[in-house]
């Protein structure tokens, strides 16, 4: 895991403008063939807790997962990553509203845009909506965070608004409480419940057995 993260925070300096040296050692060290582009922590949250569901030791498997840092990020990511960088397949996770901006920046890197998972909002609405807002205020509740919850729905903003509207506003109101979840509301999910976009995102990242 330790050369996993060193992979990211090479990568986001490489990003920032410093050598890839780096980042071009680990990948070679860590035998790296993909990439899962995310935007940020929560939906990294959210893949690490599913692989840990399933089994999975993604890094083992020669597979990085890289939060970006936002999704106007990706055209500097796949440049770096993909074909014309380290030479690694990326796939990862976009949202609807983002997928034009993510398939110019993939096309500029010569990267393929079909290798990518569209979520409708994004990936804290899917999950929303796998498990039902009841289910969500069960794990909200298990998690001490009730009155925070309440006192969000007596909002005048919150008043006959739809509950899973209510209920991602939530998740981002306080530093910290949407990467939380992002793991969190995986763990509630029956496996027959995973949202299309993640499941077929580890579909396409199928198990090849371990690297080292």
């Amino acid at each position: 895991m330790a050369d996993v993260r060193a992979f990211q925070e090479a990568v986001d300096r490489w990003a920032a403008g410093a050598s890839g040296a780096a980042a071009a050692e680990l990948a070679r060290r860590l035998g790296l063939h993909t990439a899962v582009l995310l935007e940020g922590p929560s939906d990294l949250a959210a893949v690490e807790a599913l692989a840990v569901r399933r089994g999975r030791d993604l890094a083992a498997e020669g597979v990085s997962v890289v939060p970006m840092g936002g999704a106007m990020s990706v055209g500097r990511y796949a440049e770096l990553l993909g074909p014309a960088g380290l030479g690694l397949r990326l796939t990862g996770l976009c949202d609807e509203r983002e997928r034009p901006f993510y398939e110019r920046g993939l096309e500029r890197a010569g990267a393929s845009r079909h290798d990518f998972f569209v979520c409708a909002a994004d990936l804290e609405d899917e999950l929303i909506r796998a498990l039902g807002t009841a289910r969500v205020e069960e794990v909200v509740r298990a998690e001490g965070d009730l009155r925070a919850w309440q006192t969000l729905l007596r909002q005048p903003a919150h008043q006959g608004r739809p509950r899973d509207q209510s209920l991602r506003r939530f998740f981002g109101t306080k530093k910290g409480r949407k990467i939380r979840y992002g793991g969190l509301l995986v763990e509630a999910l029956d496996e027959g419940r995973v949202p299309a976009p993640l499941d077929d995102l580890f579909a396409s990242v199928g198990y090849r057995g371990a690297k080292r």
